[in-house]
């Protein structure tokens, strides 16, 4: 949504990078995107929540068979495009084990300096309600 959540401070551009699972239909998003402005990771939600998960858990990395023979696994996906719109980062190959004969690549945790979280009610321990 354009004017709500995410899309506020994208309005603002005080996002540079997002990791995501999805991104919605957000006009400014896909403009900054295309025009180098915006760097994008996606990557599967469940991979997502497991990145943050074993960030937090202090656990550096650990092996998925989610997106193992796509694109995630070899890489090359655009991260930022250049303004004339050709790749300027694109994503990195991933190491592919195999465990028990199935194949898994590993993914980086992910750890944070903060959260934005909307709830209704909050504590300073940060004990949250939602409605």
């Amino acid at each position: 949504v354009d004017n709500f959540g995410l899309g506020l401070l994208l309005n603002t551009k005080q996002i540079k990078r997002m990791i995501s699972s999805y991104v919605g239909e957000n006009a400014e998003f896909e403009r900054q995107y295309l025009t180098g402005e915006l760097e994008v990771e996606l990557t599967p939600q469940g991979t997502l929540a497991e990145r943050i998960r074993a960030g937090g858990a202090g656990v550096p990395a650990f092996f998925t068979a989610t997106g193992y023979g796509t694109l995630i696994q070899e890489g090359g996906s655009p991260i930022k495009y250049n303004k004339d719109g050709s790749i300027a980062i694109s994503s990195e190959k991933r190491e592919v084990r195999e465990f028990n004969g199935r194949n898994y690549i590993m993914e980086q945790a992910i750890t944070g300096d903060f959260a934005l979280i909307k709830a209704w009610k909050a504590d300073k321990a940060g004990n949250i309600i939602f409605r």
